[in-house]
């Protein structure tokens, strides 16, 4: 998807509290990657950013703390988004803090559901901070599995204070957790700027950007009751038992499917059919034209709580054409 001139890319930024959530922030605001960056912050309960880090920048930063970002103020980051706009020529890329105890999935719905948001600004991707040190105490807060489960980027943060077992560990589970995310490894969170802004992550034209070992298998069972369901299927699709499948899909598990992806072979169509949604919301259109017949593949990855990979598949075989 070419963005237009005015269209501002998106970094929603995420991790439980304490991860490293204000470093990486503060990375990007520092980081000489030539972009003029404005931020929206969200305090809920934690220290705020450190504003003489930015005091001879660019960069303008806006502090919403009427509560969480995620969950009751939707209308004031719509709100503030349309006033940055009338700004637009000031500012290059937009980063959205929220809050450690926020589940991420309306800030990414906004970008959904808005049409002035939709037309001005396009979500570049999610960023997750992991706290390698103290993640195995929060495995039983729902907001530290969605943020992992919502996530395009996944920053293992802290990881000198673990040992190299317990990161691998700690990166499978991960990895089975969610089979999209591209995961690295970091020290006070310090990563590449190339490498989680301007990525593109969650542009439906990189609709599946999965490690082809993940699609091996038809999923992936944990313990956990976050994990990632992939499947890989050939053969044509036929669009109206797929869009009958998913609204009856959505309405029933909707609230615990938090991210899906997928290219498909719509039946008597010429061009790539890519999706993506969240929660409840789909958003679907014609792609480019397949390259060749051998291309032609139906390729789609679930993320979500207590999702049964059977259910799915045969879901998903029962809209392919005999």
């Amino acid at each position: 998807m070419v963005m237009s001139t005015t269209s501002v890319p998106v970094t929603v930024l995420t991790g439980y509290l304490g991860a490293g959530k204000t470093t990486l922030l503060n990375r990007i605001l520092t980081y000489e990657h030539g972009k003029k960056v404005a931020v929206i912050v969200n305090e809920f309960g934690e220290v705020g950013i450190d504003h003489q880090l930015v005091v001879n920048a660019d960069e303008e930063i806006f502090e919403m703390n009427n509560g969480c970002i995620c969950c009751t103020v939707r209308g004031d980051l719509i709100r503030i988004i349309g006033n940055l706009m009338r700004r637009r020529d000031k500012f290059d890329h937009l980063v959205i803090e929220t809050t450690g105890l926020a589940d991420p999935a309306p800030v990414i719905q906004t970008f959904f559901m808005d049409d002035d948001v939709r037309s001005q600004a396009q979500l570049d991707a999610v960023v997750t901070v992991v706290d390698t040190k103290h993640i195995e105490h929060h495995w039983d807060a729902d907001e530290a599995l969605e943020q992992i489960g919502f996530a395009d980027i996944i920053l293992l943060n802290k990881t000198d204070l673990v040992s190299p077992e317990q990161l691998l560990r700690l990166e499978e589970r991960i990895r089975g957790m969610n089979a999209l995310a591209k995961i690295y490894r970091t020290q006070n969170a310090d990563i590449s700027m190339d490498a989680i802004l301007g990525v593109q992550a969650f542009d439906l034209d990189r609709a599946l950007d999965v490690d082809p070992n993940f699609l091996h298998e038809a999923a992936h069972e944990h313990d956990q009751t976050v994990g990632s369901v992939a499947i890989r299927e050939s053969g044509a699709v036929d669009g109206e038992k797929l869009d009958g499948w998913l609204s009856h899909l959505l309405q029933t598990q909707g609230a615990n499917i938090f991210r899906m992806k997928g290219i498909l072979n719509l039946a008597g169509e010429d061009h790539r059919f890519v999706f993506q949604g969240v929660h409840m919301l789909f958003d679907g259109r014609a792609d480019r034209p397949w390259k060749s017949p051998a291309e032609r593949k139906n390729e789609l990855v679930f993320i979500g709580r207590n999702l049964d990979a059977a259910m799915l598949t045969q879901g998903f075989q029962a809209c392919l054409l005999p």
